[in-house]
């Protein structure tokens, strides 16, 4: 099966990061999912929440609320929303906004991972996002005095740096032969996985991932941490915020 197939459905996404709109084919429809022949839709993962979005079929409006990934990737509708029937060719669109400002925010996310792993050789245990407003937890036994102002001083350096952000997809041996692929604590790439998706800020972070990014870390526009969080012994959390 082909790396950018969910089941029956194309990725367009993964090809594709700024696609907002395009035609399918409704495969399947019920008020549990839609299944559409592509979709630019990104199911979630990886910390990174679910696109949402609308269909456009006979001049009728379904939203998406959210997406589903099972054998099939199934589009959840907006409760009372009607059903395009199997068959149909919709107009389908991401909401821009939100993917948007989640492109931002993961790509900053891994600019604060390229900098407490490069500046103080911490791996990730955890993380978590919104739009513009994210967690990343740390393996970090001991916080240095002024860390917090220097980890978002280092962070916004590599925002003005302009930094290109690259994604390509390698086979699994060749992938994990890159030093520090994997920057969690734990290896999240599942054996089965054979093709693997690689981000690169070039000259600060590459590893592992699967989700939605900004062509340069100029487009993240400015990086706050705003909390710092004890988590247990040897744990911290990082809270940011991201502004333009």
């Amino acid at each position: 099966m082909s790396s950018d197939l969910h089941g029956r459905t194309l990725r367009l996404e993964l090809a594709d990061q700024n696609l907002r709109d395009w035609e399918a084919v409704v495969l399947e429809a019920s008020p549990e999912g839609i299944v559409l022949s592509k979709s630019a839709f990104y199911p979630g993962g990886g910390g990174q929440p679910a696109d949402h979005g609308v269909l456009i079929w006979q001049g009728v409006e379904t939203r998406i609320a959210g997406v589903r990934k099972g054998d099939d990737l199934y589009l959840i509708p907006a409760e009372g929303d009607p059903l395009p029937p199997p068959g149909t060719t919709v107009s389908a669109a991401v909401a821009d906004d939100r993917r948007s400002a989640l492109m931002r925010t993961h790509s900053a996310l891994h600019v604060l991972c390229g900098v407490v792993f490069r500046d103080y050789g911490a791996l990730v245990t955890g993380g978590n996002m919104e739009p513009l407003s994210a967690r990343m937890d740390f393996n970090l036994p001991e916080v240095p005095q002024g860390f917090k102002e220097a980890v978002e001083a280092a962070c916004n350096s590599e925002v003005v740096a302009d930094r290109r952000i690259d994604v390509r997809v390698l086979p699994r041996a060749e992938a994990f032969e890159i030093p520090d692929i994997i920057r969690t604590a734990t290896n999240l790439v599942p054996e089965s996985v054979q093709d693997v998706r690689i981000v690169d800020i070039v000259g600060l972070d590459t590893q592992a991932d699967g989700g939605t990014h900004v062509a340069s870390t100029k487009q993240i526009g400015r990086i706050k941490v705003a909390k710092i969080e004890n988590k247990g012994k040897g744990f911290r959390r990082l809270r940011i915020a991201v502004s333009d």
